[in-house]
């Protein structure tokens, strides 16, 4: 399967949707090094990460194929699943999310809160996928992951192609102002926001960037992936940033990446958590998965006439 995403799409699904808007650009400035570009995610549809675009989308989507109301079921260290409650909640459907014990509490209150049904294992997000994907074989609910086991798994692509959103909201900005970034860094999971990005960014983007896809050091799943030229699991310890500590890439998003053209970078816990610590300093919140691309980008150390991107994921857990 080709991706080949209509990002007018969701904008046309979203749009009609409450708290909708798109979200903003900031700028933060060094003392001896470049001004940083700030795509501000935290509060994305009042969702607290850029997830709500991919969720809500493919439950919106996928709905109105079918015409009727079904329950969706996924595995998620967190912002997928109450994405994809939210979108249920907001059209009328249901939702069961599977999590992880040593998911945070704060993301199983928001699932509730969202009136998703959670249940909870001591699975690891690999595990999960297979818990999840047992569940909606045996109850006939959808299962709606936000990452791929094959090429031709569409509830994903659907997620991914909601993420394409963010990156036709930054270009409509750099073709106004003319200021194009020269460098993006893009934090990564699974792959599919970092692969969905990329797509759009080779596809339209006037003015070319550098992209580094970041993962922790701990689950270097998409760069050991390119090296073999295949989807390989890595092994590793858990990581402080618990929403990118996945062992094993999407098989879509490693096809999208292998032909964007990227570079890839891997933070350690140390550094990201010291990320989060310099943006929660400029009054910018977040947690050490929200902060990893500033961490890769500061450990680049780029040149002050550099224009770097970063996409600030999510807001703080609590």
């Amino acid at each position: 399967m080709t991706f080949n995403p209509d990002p007018a799409a969701p904008l046309r699904t979203l749009a009609a949707l409450p708290g909708f808007a798109a979200t903003p650009l900031r700028t933060l400035s060094q003392p001896a090094g470049p001004t940083i570009l700030i795509k501000d995610e935290r509060d994305r549809m009042g969702l607290s990460a850029f997830k709500a675009v991919g969720g809500i989308h493919a439950v919106a989507t996928l709905m109105a194929e079918r015409g009727d109301i079904p329950t969706f079921v996924c595995a998620s260290a967190g912002n997928h699943g109450y994405a994809v409650a939210t979108g249920a909640r907001l059209l009328g459907a249901k939702a069961r999310i599977h999590l992880s014990r040593s998911t945070p509490a704060p993301f199983v209150t928001r699932l509730e809160s969202a009136g998703a049904e959670v249940v909870i294992s001591d699975a690891r997000y690999d595990e999960l996928l297979l818990e999840a994907a047992a569940d909606a074989a045996t109850t006939g609910a959808i299962l709606l992951s936000d990452t791929a086991d094959t090429l031709n798994d569409r509830p994903p692509a659907l997620v991914m192609e909601g993420y394409t959103l963010i990156a036709e909201e930054l270009r409509a900005v750099f073709e106004v102002s003319g200021r194009w970034p020269t460098e993006v860094y893009l934090q990564a999971g699974v792959g599919g926001l970092a692969a969905a990005m990329a797509h759009m960014v080779r596809a339209n983007w006037r003015v070319q960037p550098r992209l580094v896809i970041v993962e922790p050091e701990a689950a270097p799943c998409l760069a050991a992936s390119a090296k073999a030229g295949r989807p390989v699991r890595v092994e590793g310890p858990d990581s402080v940033m618990g929403r990118l500590d996945c062992k094993a890439p999407s098989v879509l998003a490693h096809a999208v990446l292998a032909r964007c053209e990227v570079e890839y970078a891997a933070v350690s816990d140390a550094a990201a958590q010291t990320a989060a610590d310099h943006l929660a300093f400029a009054g910018l919140p977040t947690t050490p998965s929200g902060a990893a691309g500033l961490a890769a980008l500061l450990s680049a150390a780029p040149p002050a006439d550099a224009r770097p991107l970063i996409i600030l994921t999510e807001g703080p857990l609590a």
